[in-house]
């Protein structure tokens, strides 16, 4: 009798309350302490990284090394804001265990907090698909168009990515998809139902996430191998080569943190919305053990925007050579990255030399 009351309920309120989020219990998931120290730690390190960012581009006048520079800062800027503004929300939920019915019973809270989720996580995978085909075009075609991108022309294409990321987020509430409150009641986001609308954007999002880690794979490996096959030992290059490592290395390492932590839930909400309807289930029910493992992978996820700036802080020339103290300036940097070593000698085209 209680659940088809909370199911009247729902149906009186907005769409983002189901009937597992109103008759759920509310035991504590995680202390609050720990999501404040986890968010403040993926705040200051995007902070730092973009301090760093900022420094290191007043010092730089290699165009290519200036674009990606810009690419990293919108990365960089994406995740801090996305860890302020949903940070913000969810930790206010662990402390006050707020009633959303009571706050929020037109869902303007919830959705903007599910838009929020859907734009922060999808721009940084665009973003890295963005950087991985920027590097791709100025390694293989130097002298295009592409290869010799300016700032002005970065930073369009990283508005470029926020646009497209709005407008993808904007969907569900423009009846594509809904978003919903998710177990347990601290946060929203696309909700995995087997309505035809619901089912489509879930779809779209999943594809779209999948798609930008496929084409970085596939630009970072053809412009590894690229790198592998041009270099050789002439001094007058020596410096352009090494700046193209590292953006390579971080390139790559984004790439590698973005598969890990976004695939797993890329892949199930495709499992989730192409499988069988469970059956037993109330109006706009999910079962428990889909928002149990949903929440599991949306902590992975959070790990993203935590790494991200760590590989650009990490993996510098400056830090390097602190690290191993014996490289003198005259090394190259491969030799700092040891999986390069054995294929890094054949002679550099004539090309890239002339960039």
């Amino acid at each position: 009798m209680m659940e088809l009351d909370n199911t009247s309920l729902a149906s009186r309120l907005g769409l983002c309350f189901r009937s597992m989020n109103i008759s759920q219990d509310r035991k504590i998931i995680a202390s609050p302490w720990f999501s404040t120290i986890f968010g403040t730690v993926g705040l200051s390190s995007n902070l730092f990284a973009l301090c760093v960012l900022i420094s290191s581009s007043r010092k730089m006048h290699s165009r290519s090394r200036s674009s990606f520079l810009v690419f990293l800062c919108g990365l960089v800027v994406t995740d801090f804001m996305g860890l302020l503004v949903t940070g913000s929300i969810i930790i206010s939920y662990h402390f006050t265990k707020f009633d959303w019915m009571e706050v929020d019973p037109s869902c303007y809270l919830c959705n903007f907090l599910g838009f929020s989720m859907v734009f922060f996580g999808q721009c940084p995978l665009l973003l890295g698909a963005t950087m991985a085909g920027e590097r791709f075009f100025g390694i293989n075609r130097p002298f295009s168009r592409s290869g010799n991108m300016s700032k002005h022309r970065a930073w369009a294409m990283v508005g470029m990515v926020w646009g497209f990321s709005f407008f993808l987020g904007l969907l569900p509430l423009l009846g594509l998809g809904e978003y919903s409150l998710q177990y347990p009641s601290s946060w929203c986001f696309i909700t995995l139902l087997h309505d035809i609308n619901n089912k489509v954007f879930c779809m779209i999002f999943a594809l779209l996430g999948i798609l930008s880690v496929g084409l970085s794979f596939i630009f970072n490996i053809v412009s590894v191998v690229t790198l592998c096959r041009v270099y050789h030992d002439r001094e007058s290059a020596q410096r352009r080569r090494d700046s193209e490592v590292e953006m390579m290395v971080q390139l790559v390492g984004i790439m590698v943190i973005a598969t890990v932590c976004w695939l797993p839930l890329l892949i199930f909400i495709i499992q989730t919305v192409l499988q069988e309807p469970h059956t037993g289930l109330l109006p706009r029910q999910i079962p428990r053990k889909t928002e149990n493992l949903l929440l599991i992978y949306l902590r992975m996820v959070t790990w993203n925007q935590i790494l991200d700036p760590w590989v650009y802080i990490l993996f510098r020339r400056a830090v390097l050579k602190r690290i191993y103290p014996s490289f003198n300036s005259r090394q190259s940097i491969v030799s700092l990255y040891p999986v390069f070593n054995p294929s890094l000698r054949r002679k550099f085209t004539q090309e890239s030399v002339e960039q």
